[in-house]
Formats: C-alpha cells, structure tokens, sequence
C-alpha cells in the first residue's frame, strides 16, 4: 500500500446507497412516511402462544416474492433473512448507481451482519430425526443453515469480488459492519463495500430469549408494547428484516458520478469484559468517546442520538448513564426508533443507521414511541416523546450494543448538494 497514514486518515468513507426490507415499510418511502407518523410495526402472534411462548408479541413483516426474480436453483439456499437482505440489497445498489457490469468489473466488498440462522437448522434436524437419513434433507440446507448464509447468498448473486464476510456480534453485528467497512476503505484496502445486517423473524429464532422473560407481556395492546426509556418498560419486542448500506470511498463515489448521501465520520468500539447478558456503563461510555475522537467532531456538533435502547430495564438504564457521562449538558434529542420497530437485533445497527439519515434528510425526529415518564437515570436524557419538526441537523450519533458486552458506535454526517 503506497499510501502514507497522512493520507490515510484523510480519506473519506461515503454512503451512496441505502435499501431496507423493514416492519415500517419496504421502501425508503414507506420508511420515512413510517417514522414521521409514529407507526408501530408490533403485533400479537397467537401462533407463538400456541408455540408455548410466554410473550406473543412480533414485529410483522412482509414476505419477499423471490418466484421470477431469483432462480430456483439458487433460492433453495436461502433462508428468510438472505430474501429480506437480497431485497434490501437490490434497492440500495440501484441508488447507488452499481450494475452487474461494474460489479464484475471492480472489487466490490461484502460485509453482512448475522448472528443466526435457527429456522433452516431446526428444520434439518427435524427432517433428519424424522426421516432416519440425510440425504432427506437436501443440499440447499448447507447453505441455508451457516452463520454466513447473508454472505454467501449475496456474493454469488450480484458477483462481488472484494472482501466477502460475515460479521457475526450479536445486536451490534449491523453496526460494526458498517465501521469496519469503512475502515477498510479508510485504510485503501477496499474503494467501495455492501455492508448491512439482518435478522430472521421466525419463532425458533427466538425462543430462548423468551424463555429467559426478555419479552414484553403486555399482549392486549402490541403497540405499546415496546417502551425504550419508559419507567414502565417490562421487555423488548423482537422484530428483524434486513438494511443495507452502500459505502466507498469519497474519490470512487466522485469518479462514478455517484449521488453521495452522507459522509461516515467516525466508529467507535468497545467490549465490557464482563456479564455475558447483563451490560455495564463503562463499555458503551467508551465507544461513544472513541466515536467522537474518531470522528474528530466535538460533542456539540452531534444534532441527534439514536440509542440502542431496547426496553429492557438495565440496558436502558445503563446507556442513559452512560450516554449522559459522555454527554452532560450538552444533550441532544435522544430516541430510540426500537419503540416503532422493536429490537431488530442482528439488523439493527445498520436500519437505524437509515431511519436516522431518513429523518436527518427530511429534518424531523420521529418520537420515541410509548415513552411517558422517564426514571431516574432516562429523565436525564433529551427524549421526546412527540415528533420534532422543521429539525435541521447535519450530524447523528448511532449507538448498537450486543450480548457479550460488544459495542458499537458510528457517527454519521449529511452530505448535501
């Protein structure tokens, strides 16, 4: 690499290209139209109480037709979070003005966040079980069932030759898709990257969580059910889809003609070294101040704060402190979309990436949903529980933390013409 670290650190790392398969929409359009009227994607499954879920509670999505679009032979290997994260993928390199040409013609990247594929594994060994033979379960099953399905599928079916992997760190998976990819291009390694995340939506996808009591309960009324900040919060709600960014550098987005969208300006990274489920301050309290000196912006030129906040009672609470020690007077508006969408886990770091540049283009803040009183540590936060309008900021501060204690922060500036 011939480039110096001068240089390297002046290199810039664009979005040109943005796609979502999501419980607020389908499009970018249906998206924004979402997040402006507070609608909530949360509803009652009763398949899952019937499942013995002691929670019913889901984000509804809307199933991918892939018959016409997708051959045969390759749709046997995908599961249902590579369908949502093709679909989104598809819109984001259409806005990006990549076609197969340029795509078999230049090193184009892969970086996916995925933690799971639990449905195509639970339905091989029901079929192995069942059958008493393997060979009953069928090839597509290989691929369909590796923590790298997104990938796989997503690289053979636009043909991308640059670096193709799986990010796999729980919540945060998404999110540090995105900052690695930029640090990729940052560093001269790769000019342009698909980076994005996605979640499958089926039952067996979450099961255990609800049998640890993750959930909300409050099954009468679905869509007050997530509840990020809420003194009243009792669990969050599990939803998924897939989003997809498209990231290079500032020089190949110029030399394309692209249409550059924002600018990633920083991410920040962490891990608490402690409780596997349980998190602490101090691990998000540094990737935000990572971020920030990352990004080399102040903490007054941040306009908005999407948390991660789930409506769990210590992780609200956890990133409320943490949040304010970085933060202190100086607060911004702080929501967390997760009240309209649930916790879209393996997808979330990369969608809210999205929801935040939806808002930041069209300068509002959706309102974080069913928020009503705050307690001790999230009344000190800048939460508004209506929309804000005729809001013109040009930065946002994107916070996605994971099992584990992985944390992740990005900071994302707009790029207007």
């Amino acid at each position: 690499m011939s480039q110096n670290m001068d240089e390297i650190n002046r290199r810039r790392v664009v979005i040109t290209g943005m796609g979502i398969w999501s419980c607020l929409g389908t499009t970018l359009e249906e998206v924004k139209e979402s997040l402006f009227n507070g609608k909530s994607g949360i509803v009652f499954d009763p398949v899952r109480k019937e499942m013995g879920f002691e929670s019913g509670l889901t984000a509804l999505l809307k199933k991918p037709e892939l018959k016409g679009v997708v051959d045969r032979a390759h749709r046997v290997f995908m599961p249902e979070e590579a369908q949502y994260a093709y679909m989104a993928t598809v819109d984001a390199l259409k806005m990006a003005g990549l076609d197969a040409e340029y795509m078999e013609s230049h090193d184009v990247g892969l970086l996916y966040g995925n933690d799971s594929s639990a449905d195509a594994v639970v339905k091989s060994v029901d079929t192995m079980r069942e059958k008493k033979n393997t060979r009953m379960v069928g090839s597509g099953a290989i691929f369909q069932s590796m923590n790298s399905t997104v990938t796989m599928n997503l690289g053979c079916l636009f043909k991308l030759r640059g670096i193709n992997m799986t990010v796999s760190a729980a919540c945060a998976s998404g999110s540090h898709a995105i900052g690695l990819g930029a640090l990729l291009i940052k560093w001269g390694l790769q000019d342009c990257i698909v980076c994005g995340g996605a979640q499958e939506v089926n039952p067996f996808s979450i099961g255990s969580f609800d049998g640890i009591g993750a959930f909300s309960k409050r099954e009468s009324d679905p869509e007050k059910a997530s509840r990020p900040f809420d003194a009243g919060r009792d669990g969050l709600v599990p939803g998924g889809g897939a989003a997809t960014v498209v990231i290079e550098s500032y020089e190949s987005a110029v030399k394309r003609g692209a249409h550059i969208i924002a600018e990633v300006m920083g991410y920040g990274f962490s891990s608490n070294g402690d409780h596997i489920s349980s998190p602490n301050v101090d691990g998000p309290r540094k990737s935000l101040l990572m971020a920030l000196e990352q990004s080399g912006v102040s903490k007054e030129q941040i306009g908005y704060i999407n948390a991660h906040a789930t409506s769990t009672s210590v992780g609200d609470t956890n990133e409320a402190k943490a949040i304010y020690a970085v933060f202190g007077d100086q607060m911004p508006p702080v929501t967390s979309t997760k009240g309209q969408t649930g916790h879209e886990m393996w997808m979330a770091g990369a969608s809210e990436v999205i929801y935040s540049i939806l808002m930041m283009k069209n300068r509002f803040i959706a309102p974080n949903l069913n928020f009503e009183h705050g307690d001790e540590d999230t009344s000190k936060l800048n939460i508004p529980a209506q929309r804000i309008d005729n809001y013109d900021f040009d930065m946002f501060l994107s916070n996605s933390f994971g099992f584990g204690g992985t944390n992740s922060t990005l900071i994302i500036k707009d790029v207007r013409e």
